[in-house]
This record gives C-alpha cells, structure tokens and sequence, in this order.
C-alpha cells in the first residue's frame, strides 16, 4: 500500500495541472458529487450525473448503423455512426466498452446514452464510429476479448470503406476491461489477422497492464485463469515496451488507486521503444465512470488530448 501511494503522488505531479482543473468546464455539483463518492466505480450514480448532459435519438446529422454482425460469436456485434453526407474518408476510432470481463456491452440500455455519446463526439471531430461488444468470461477466457478485437479491426479494414472510414487509419480505444483487451491485442502480434495490427493508434482508459503487480479479483481470474504463473505472459506490458502502434494511456484522478499505479507502469514499459514514451494522461477531477460518461460534453479535457494523440500520432 505504501508502494501504491509513493506511485500515485509521482504520478499525479508528472501529469495533473492545478491550473486545468480550477478551469475545468465540468460543473460544480458534479465534480463535488464525483469527490464525495471517491476512489469507487460506480456506473448507476455516476450514469445519474451525465445522463441529462447527452443527446437523445434521433441524433442530428448522424446516420446509425446497429448490430452489424463481424464475426461467429453471437457477441460479435458492432454499431456504425457516420455522417449523413461525408465528403472524404475519415479515419475511425473504434470503442471497446468495459464490464469486468463479465458483463457490459456496446449500449448499457437499449435507450441508454452511452456508449453512443462517444460515437457521436467521434462523427462530430471527423470519424467515423463503430462501438463494439466481445465475448465474455468465464465462457470465453483470455485471450477472447482480444481475440474479437483483431476480428473487429479486420472487419473494419474490409469493409468501412463503403461506410465512408478510412481502413488505414484506425483508433482502437477501450476503457477499462475495455482497455485491457486493446492493451492485449496491441501487445501480443500473434493475435493480429492483419499485418503489423493494421491500427494508427491505441488509446487505452483505465487499463490494467501488468498482472503480477497486483492481487486480481474474481472476475479478473474469471477471464486470466487461477495460475499465477501465466499472467506474465499473460500481461501487457512486455509487448508495448516494443510495439510500433502509437499508444496513449488515461488513468482518472479518483480512479482506484491500482488504475493509477498501472498507468506509471504501463507508461514505463512503453518508453522502452526507440518511438519513445507513450502519450500518459491523469484527468484531474473524474472518476473510473465519469471520464467516459462526459464525451460529448462541454468538459473536453480527455477528447482534446485524444485529438492531439490522433493528430500527432504520439
């Protein structure tokens, strides 16, 4: 624990910015709401909070495209949102929702605003957006999720070209379980069914890349199995000390202590590659649920840093 803590205070003073927050757009009740709760994930009080900040169908502009099978399982199901005219290829962030490994799909209700939010903020920035949903534990162990991944992105590589994306230039970002699985997919190549991962980026939220730091929960072992010994190999962070794929890494402010930890080491292992660090974001203010529940409104502090990484590539 003392270890945990000395990490989250090197962390915190490499990437908050007092400054940033005392501006920050977010509103004053939710970011008191957001104190008071604390280091929790909590998706029902937190949902109450930024539900009423997000559109509700029928979006505007946007043309929607739900439950496009990608592959055999009958979780391989993706939503596309495109804009209703487009005049060029646009590059195409793909979304990996969370769940503990266990539970969670692509839309927490059938008239939930999330995850569409996301999809929508990306049609707005000059994407196109496709929300994904992926087998789960314990029917389906490591490395499913990743697995489903690689399918996905061959999907789109084959056939968002007719949708108005760009196949070359794919974003695939996940949060938390979400972000594991991308961590995954970006760091174990044998996963890959297209050469070199075919993404121009990877944007990982609150992931976890390095199993033996840490005591794993019973959905974790659920999905990374009881043997300790494999969960090196098992783990992220070998392969991002060497892939190419550009990456960004987000932890929350009052994310779980472990999330914030795991961003130090997930970081770490990436400024092992001769391309350098990876792009390391701690978002002042949010929590474990409302750094993705606030995409697509005013508080743009996370997309504006996922707009630099896209337009940079670093």
């Amino acid at each position: 624990m003392a270890l945990a803590r000395l990490v989250l205070v090197v962390v915190a003073a490499m990437f908050a910015n007092a400054a940033e927050a005392q501006r920050s757009p977010m509103p004053e009740h939710i970011a008191r709401t957001l104190l008071e709760l604390g280091r929790v994930i909590d998706p029902p009080r937190t949902f109450a909070l930024y539900a009423p900040l997000q559109e509700k169908e029928p979006y505007q502009g946007v043309r929607v495209e739900r439950d496009v099978k990608y592959g055999p399982a009958d979780r391989n199901l993706l939503d596309v949102f495109m804009p209703e005219t487009a005049a060029s290829p646009r590059p195409v962030l793909i979304y990996v929702h969370a769940g503990a490994y266990v539970g969670g799909n692509k839309r927490t209700t059938p008239t939930s605003p999330f995850y569409d939010n996301i999809m929508l903020w990306a049609v707005k920035n000059g994407f196109v957006g496709v929300n994904v949903t992926y087998r789960l534990a314990p029917q389906a162990p490591w490395p499913a999720g990743a697995e489903d991944l690689a399918t996905a992105v061959q999907w789109v590589a084959d056939n968002i070209g007719e949708r108005g994306g760009n196949g070359a230039r794919i974003f695939l970002m996940g949060h938390s379980a979400g972000a594991v699985h991308v961590a995954t997919y970006v760091s174990h190549p044998e996963l890959h069914k297209i050469k070199g991962g075919g993404l121009a980026g990877a944007i990982m939220i609150s992931g976890i890349y390095d199993l033996t730091a840490m005591p794993l929960a019973d959905t974790q072992r659920a999905y990374f199995g009881n043997d300790a010994a494999r969960y090196a190999e098992r783990s992220s962070s070998r392969g991002l000390a060497t892939t190419d794929i550009p990456l960004m890494m987000v932890a929350a402010e009052l994310d779980p202590e472990g999330f914030v930890v795991q961003l130090d080491l997930g970081r770490r292992a990436s400024c092992k590659r001769t391309s350098g660090c990876a792009r390391a974001i701690l978002l002042p203010q949010h929590s474990h649920m409302s750094e993705v529940y606030s995409i697509n409104t005013a508080d743009t502090r996370l997309t504006d840093q996922i707009l630099g990484f896209v337009t940079t590539g670093k």
